[in-house]
């Protein structure tokens, strides 16, 4: 394997999200060593740059569970899909729990480009129930509840972010815990979940760490690049 890509809450970090030192530390290791290091999560494009400088990779990032990702410092970002879409489908949620006087708090709103993300406050069964029959995909991520134009996933970012690095996605490991990695983990060379992991992602993952979050995130790193 010749690069990584990983998720980063519940993967990288504990699950107060604090991030593990250790595993910045492998992150490192990987990049001074030459390796590519992409970061991939279901957050902004914002957060992301600002956690890849501090963390030190190139800045090649995937972001909103695949809708928007970019190549490097200061690649121009791609937006994947219509946001109309999931914006369509969360005014639909919205006046359906707003009839049980149940109020969905919306996540950094103004910053996304692809995605809507929302506290899970509601039944995510229920979520997917109600919109059933939109062009969406729902995810829950431990963290939050996103919704996506249907066929973005991290694993098509993925894609597209290894052609503009010259590279194909079997040269990637790739390192996650929740069900928006399991694409991901099934499209790349190899797949490792860590010791958290959903059922889903254990499944898709070639490896699965004995540890969990940041230690499980380190177990894999050694297995592949001792």
């Amino acid at each position: 394997m010749r690069a990584l890509v990983t998720d980063i809450d519940g993967t990288i970090t504990g699950p107060d999200r604090r991030i593990s030192l250790p595993a910045v530390a492998a992150i490192r290791r990987l990049v001074d060593g030459g390796i590519p290091v992409v970061l991939a999560s279901g957050n902004t494009l914002c957060f992301m740059d600002g956690l890849a400088r501090m963390i030190g990779t190139d800045g090649s990032v995937i972001c909103e569970n695949g809708g928007v990702w970019h190549h490097g410092f200061p690649g121009e970002p791609v937006v994947e899909g219509d946001r109309q879409v999931p914006l369509g489908a969360f005014e639909v949620l919205r006046d359906h729990f707003a009839g049980r006087g149940i109020a969905l708090e919306l996540f950094s709103h103004a910053l996304r480009h692809a995605d809507v993300a929302f506290a899970r406050t509601v039944p995510v069964d229920e979520v997917r129930t109600v919109l059933r029959d939109h062009p969406v995909q729902v995810l829950d991520t431990g963290f939050a509840i996103h919704l996506q134009h249907a066929g973005i996933t991290k694993a098509t970012a993925l894609l597209g972010l290894t052609r503009e690095m010259g590279m194909t996605a079997d040269e990637f490991v790739a390192i996650g815990d929740s069900e928006n990695d399991v694409e991901m983990l099934r499209v790349a060379g190899s797949g490792a979940a860590v010791g958290n992991a959903a059922p889903g992602a254990k499944e898709a993952a070639d490896y699965v760490a004995t540890a969990p979050f940041g230690e499980g995130f380190v177990e894999a790193v050694d297995h592949y690049f001792p």
